[in-house]
């Protein structure tokens, strides 16, 4: 069967039960026939040129904004075109599509019809590059950030999506599926529909693997600010109680979460609530030619939460988030992080799933992230 043909055939009925609520269950042993593929993948990319292509009509940025618009444009020049290049060289006959983990661009256009030629040059890019497969990204805060970006957005990035999955898609939360294995896309940059959410969950039961892919991580990544993005992520008893309850539910489906937002390559698996969740954050920025090399920056159990301790002990404005660390260390199993940035190749198969890194524009794998 034609890749793009299945991929289409095989969302049907899970999108239609997300999308209207009606239809039953979908059935995932009707496309059992498709037991391994791959799937491409890039972190964030933050597509951008010189400042005046994009950013003129913005009024006064910040400092920090400058300095992403010089360090976007610079990287954009040279380093991330060779990236995508070699991202394309990993599609074969197993590739099923191309995803990217939000932060397409860098939004800051401070005009909603710049913002919306930022998109379209990004995807006219990229979109070529990827032979004919279907090409899917979720919503990142770049991607909404901006005078009308976020209605830019809306209006804009959910048709082009419905094309390549040629379904009907009416927002930045869905869900497809690929063979016996189930995929939700969410999006993070505003509050949860826990209704939409739970639904597709629901929908996902009986697949051999539920992956979910938003922009942001789901188990607080080890930052200043760990709880920024977080599905459900405000200190409150409430969204705590929410944030466990959603945690019990993707652990009972082993979940694995795939994501960016913090400019890392960072793998952590975590066992609790009965279950394992394992969490892969991608990176695409490659700003400076040492994240073109795969190196280890921290790595093992104890690796987990001491940077976001290492920096409230210096700077003491930073609110102490430790006992949100201690919440998930009892559970980490293995954990890394590097400051690495390239593409990846998600490999699927009755045997397991792994994650090949390939740092920079290297040709051969940098390293493999084995996940199940």
């Amino acid at each position: 069967m034609d890749r793009r043909l299945f991929l289409q055939t095989s969302t049907a009925g899970i999108v239609d039960l997300v999308l209207t609520s009606r239809g039953s269950m979908f059935d995932f042993k009707t496309f059992r026939d498709k037991q391994s593929y791959s799937i491409v993948m890039l972190g964030d990319t933050h597509f951008d040129a010189d400042p005046s292509v994009y950013h003129s009509k913005m009024t006064s940025p910040s400092n920090t904004q400058k300095a992403e618009f010089t360090r976007n444009a610079n990287m954009w020049k040279s380093n991330c075109p060779s990236l995508v290049n070699e991202a394309s060289n990993l599609i074969d006959e197993s590739t099923q599509m191309v995803f990217q983990v939000g932060d397409l661009v860098q939004g800051d256009c401070g005009d909603g019809d710049v913002h919306k030629q930022m998109l379209t040059d990004a995807w006219n890019f990229m979109k070529p590059k990827w032979k004919n497969l279907p090409f899917v990204t979720c919503c990142g805060n770049h991607d909404v950030r901006g005078t009308n970006a976020q209605a830019t957005y809306l209006n804009y990035m959910p048709t082009l999506l419905s094309g390549e999955l040629d379904r009907s898609i009416i927002n930045t939360n869905f869900c497809f599926s690929i063979g016996p294995d189930a995929f939700i896309i969410l999006d993070v940059n505003k509050a949860v529909d826990d209704d939409l959410l739970y639904r597709m969950l629901q929908a996902s039961d009986g697949a051999r693997y539920v992956f979910i892919m938003a922009h942001a991580p789901f188990i607080p990544a080890d930052i200043e600010k760990p709880r920024w993005l977080v599905l459900h992520g405000n200190d409150t008893t409430a969204e705590n109680a929410a944030r466990r309850e959603l945690r019990a539910e993707f652990a009972k489906r082993n979940v694995i979460y795939l994501c960016g937002h913090i400019h890392t390559t960072e793998f952590l698996d975590w066992e609790g609530d009965g279950g394992r969740i394992t969490q892969m954050t991608m990176n695409s920025v490659w700003d400076v030619i040492e994240r073109g090399w795969y190196i280890v920056a921290n790595e093992g159990i104890s690796a987990y939460g001491q940077r976001h301790k290492n920096a409230v002990a210096k700077d003491s404005s930073l609110k102490d988030e430790s006992a949100l660390f201690a919440e998930y260390q009892p559970g980490v199993k293995a954990y890394s992080r590097s400051y690495a940035a390239g593409s990846y190749k998600l490999n699927v198969s009755p045997s397991g799933v792994n994650i090949e890194l390939h740092a920079g524009n290297s040709s051969t794998v940098s390293h493999t992230f084995n996940v199940r």
